[in-house]
């Protein structure tokens, strides 16, 4: 005890020691990287606040407009949109991240003939830009009739996502083997194994990949303008064209009120499971 306190006292000692100028070099670049980052958002936030005409020639508004983001809910009928969003986001990302949870596992904890090269292969996949596949999955969609309707992201979601596999077959493969062996003793087979061992325990690998297959969908917009009608779409695609004047002309200020509320609870959501993120994240680099 008495060595890690004079260890402790030596290290704030230290700390006080720290000159001005070293913690300008030490700090500096953190806080310009934040002002930065921050900038986009400030600007955002300040234009949906002004009135139409001081777009692009007031820093600041005169008034603060705040009808702007009544208008902004109003033309693009929000709630019925945003409610399409969500139940899109969350179906895929639930299938998504099961399905992705059950392949990890069969890679990490199983043994089969060319397991690793299978295992190559899905994560070749990842490699491989979404578009280049998109071409033949939009026409078998729509020779089988599944255009305007969400069973693509269901087929999607019930093919798993490469990122997630590797995420989870990297999680798995760090639980001790004795967990197999304890639980096969008390007679439980593979899939109870699964369900009642390791998927309880894979909270953080679960929240990281649920929050990146979620937000994938949330913030596309290129899939849903080619998939879906203008009414059983997502709000990304509608916001696009919906902030317009009589005349046509765009409504900026009206389009930054849409984007903060489009925007701002997933940054306030990332925010608060941004610990998961990174626990999961790096979790996973255990074991290969």
């Amino acid at each position: 005890m008495g060595l890690l306190r004079s260890r402790a006292m030596s290290v704030a000692l230290a700390r006080r020691r720290t000159s001005p100028t070293q913690t300008g070099v030490r700090y500096g670049p953190v806080v310009v990287a934040s002002i930065a980052f921050a900038l986009p958002i400030f600007w955002l936030l300040v234009t949906s606040l002004k009135k139409q005409s001081e777009y692009g020639s007031a820093l600041f508004p005169s008034v603060l407009q705040w009808a702007n983001y009544e208008l902004a809910v109003e033309l693009a009928d929000f709630g019925h949109f945003a409610t399409n969003s969500l139940v899109l986001s969350t179906a895929y990302a639930a299938l998504a991240v099961l399905v992705s949870a059950l392949v990890g596992y069969g890679f990490a904890r199983h043994s089969a003939p060319g397991r690793g090269k299978l295992f190559m292969l899905v994560i070749a996949t990842w490699m491989v830009p979404n578009l280049v596949l998109f071409v033949p999955q939009f026409v078998l969609f729509a020779r089988i009739g599944l255009t305007n309707t969400y069973w693509p992201w269901i087929l999607w979601g019930l093919s798993g996502s490469p990122f997630a596999i590797f995420l989870f077959r990297q999680f798995f493969a760090s639980f001790p083997r004795e967990l197999d062996d304890a639980a096969e003793v008390d007679g439980a087979g593979p899939l109870r194994i699964f369900l009642q061992i390791y998927m309880p325990n894979a909270g953080p690998a679960i929240a990281a990949s649920a929050i990146f297959m979620f937000l994938w969908v949330w913030g596309d917009w290129l899939y849903p303008a080619l998939l879906l009608h203008q009414d059983n779409t997502t709000l990304a695609v509608r916001m696009a064209n919906a902030y317009v004047d009589p005349h046509g002309n765009p409504m900026q200020t009206v389009t930054m009120a849409g984007v903060a509320l489009y925007v701002l609870p997933l940054i306030a959501f990332f925010a608060f499971a941004q610990r998961f993120i990174v626990r999961g994240i790096v979790t996973t680099g255990i074991k290969g």
